[in-house]
């Protein structure tokens, strides 16, 4: 017991003093300095690669490389995720999960302290087919996302798959490794093909995923170990998240980065802590798994047309219950509250303001520059915890009463 909770204090008291550290050393603005000049001049050098990759566009490429940009995105991993969960495969689930929002607050992090551009569009060509490939573009642009998060991911489901079914044959093995370097190439082909990176981002994309990759299947194990049999789990989580808050780097101008990591920040809280609470019930490596006749592929669809709805509807409730206690709650405190997004009233023209977006974000947790709470981070946080949280728990908890 002692020694869990010396590595616990140490993990958080680490956290701590880098922030101290690197806000008194002013480590970003260091850093940036540094970094981002040779990034741009890179950026700047590598235009006619992407002028040449473009000459070569067509309706199908545009198609192809839009749809594996959707397949790859943040939002589609949020739905998929679940699914992953309710087919019995719960182990992967919760590691993808994990690795994705490590991968998500290193990829941003990086992003917003080097705070290095993209592509200059015009006269690169930029294809934005959805509205999360617009948001996107508004990020900075080193590392691309889309390559980091498909070398982990993809590289992290073929270890797991390798692992499951024991393949010796040397043969199988290289075929998969092959259709997970063919799958990253086409991603970082088809981020340069749609104007959204220079190859400066895929290459660090490439490297910082490789890296987080090995680092990830050097410590998966103890990490999992950690979730379902360990002790303070969910308080150690809970500061571990609020702390991750405060590291965040502050960006040159603001971008969408910070939300996605709240977001993502907010599912791994909820995950982690539903999984703590019930995994001898729900989440044993003895569960019924899709494809077995225990859990027939009718079974899991039902378990889709319930779950679906009921994680949505869990979101909903999440943020109104959130838009309704935190204000409450910072009132009752004499703490003076703000929102950017969430509640028109609490901002002054009842419009997202530019200058309040330019608050520095190791400050954004509980105050901008103007000494105000801004709620919408934690009702951020909140919502897509209680997404999660219904995901390993309310949802199966269903599935049980229903015989899904």
């Amino acid at each position: 017991m002692e020694s869990i909770a010396v590595w616990q204090g140490a993990t958080l008291g680490g956290i701590v003093a880098w922030i101290v550290i690197s806000s008194y050393l002013n480590v970003t603005r260091k850093l940036r300095s540094f970094l981002q000049p040779w990034v741009a001049h890179h950026v700047i050098a590598g235009t006619p690669l992407i002028f040449q990759i473009q000459k070569y566009q067509h309706w199908f490429f545009d198609a192809l490389f839009s749809g594996l940009s959707c397949v790859v995105s943040v939002p589609f991993y949020t739905a998929f995720l679940p699914l992953l969960f309710w087919s019995g495969h719960g182990r992967l689930a919760r590691q993808m999960t994990l690795l994705m929002a490590f991968c998500d607050y290193s990829g941003n992090t990086i992003k917003d302290m080097v705070s290095a551009p993209r592509p200059s569009s015009p006269p690169v060509r930029r294809i934005t087919a959805t509205k999360d490939e617009e948001d996107n573009a508004l990020e900075y642009g080193l590392p691309s996302s889309h390559t980091l998060n498909t070398v982990c991911l993809s590289g992290y489901l073929l270890h797991y798959v390798l692992s499951y079914i024991q393949y010796e044959d040397v043969s199988m093995k290289f075929v998969g490794l092959a259709l997970v370097c063919l799958f990253v190439g086409l991603i970082g082909l088809g981020r340069i093909y749609l104007g959204m990176h220079s190859l400066i981002d895929i290459i660090g994309g490439l490297v910082i995923g490789l890296v987080i990759l090995a680092f990830w299947l050097t410590v998966h194990e103890h990490v999992d170990n950690f979730i379902v049999s360990g002790q303070n789990v969910t308080s150690f989580w809970a500061a571990l998240s609020i702390l991750l808050f405060f590291a965040y780097p502050t960006p040159e101008i603001p971008t969408p980065s910070f939300e996605y990591h709240t977001a993502f920040n907010g599912v791994a809280f909820g995950i982690v802590s539903g999984i703590q609470q019930t995994y001898h019930q729900f989440h044993h490596e003895a569960v019924a798994r899709i494809f077995t006749p225990q859990l027939t592929i009718s079974n899991f669809v039902g378990r889709v047309l319930v779950g679906i709805p009921t994680i949505l509807l869990v979101k909903f409730c999440s943020k109104a219950l959130a838009k309704w206690i935190l204000p409450g709650v910072s009132n009752t405190l004499g703490i003076p509250i703000k929102s950017t997004n969430y509640i028109p009233t609490l901002n002054g023209n009842g419009k997202k303001s530019d200058e309040s977006k330019q608050s520095g974000y190791i400050q954004r947790l509980f105050f901008s520059q103007q000494g105000s709470f801004d709620v919408d981070t934690g009702i951020r946080f909140i919502q897509y915890a209680g997404l999660a949280w219904s995901v390993v728990d309310l949802v199966p908890s269903l599935f049980s009463h229903l015989s899904l």
